[in-house]
């Protein structure tokens, strides 16, 4: 599978004002990768995608404020509604070992240390103290939190993930 270019750091969930802003939930921890200047990609429910300059941000609660180059009515903004946001993965800083970005994890095979499959990493969400794996396999679905302990290795290029199930979640 091709390493993606483009990887998913949030989604449009509303417009604010008249002015065009727009509400953005990000799946980032930090809204630093909204940097002013740098390119967005947002993808509509249909595949369409269109490239944005981003003019601002602005934390606002759990979500946030986003201001884009070129959207300047609560109408063009309005249209933006349910987009995905896409940021270019070269332009984002590199991670330390042992750390990687949802993207690169979800559709990924998850494999016991005894070689056994539990499914497909479905999504990803975070709890206050880790992030946890929604393990799906046909119609059996795995809740696995996201730690050390738990997570053996990773290999992207292979797409598989080795885990140690912890005692009372077989």
């Amino acid at each position: 599978m091709p390493e993606q270019r483009f990887i998913l750091m949030g989604r449009i969930v509303g417009a604010h004002g008249i002015a065009g802003s727009l509400k953005l939930v990000s799946y980032a921890e930090s809204l630093t990768v909204f940097e002013t200047g740098r390119t967005l990609v947002a993808r509509s429910e249909t595949g369409n995608e269109t490239a944005y300059e981003i003019a601002w941000v602005r934390a606002q609660g759990r979500s946030a404020r986003l201001g884009l180059k070129g959207v300047a009515s609560r109408i063009q903004a309005e249209a933006l509604i349910g987009c995905d946001v896409l940021l270019d993965k070269t332009a984002l800083p590199q991670l330390e070992e042992g750390v990687y970005y949802w993207a690169d994890l979800i559709g990924i095979e998850v494999v016991s240390v005894d070689g056994i499959s539990l499914g497909r990493i479905e999504s990803i969400f975070q709890t206050g103290s880790n992030d946890v794996y929604v393990i799906k396999q046909e119609d059996r679905e795995l809740l696995l939190p996201a730690l050390r302990s738990v997570v053996k290795s990773v290999d992207l290029e292979a797409r598989r993930m080795e885990v140690e199930v912890p005692e009372g979640l077989e």
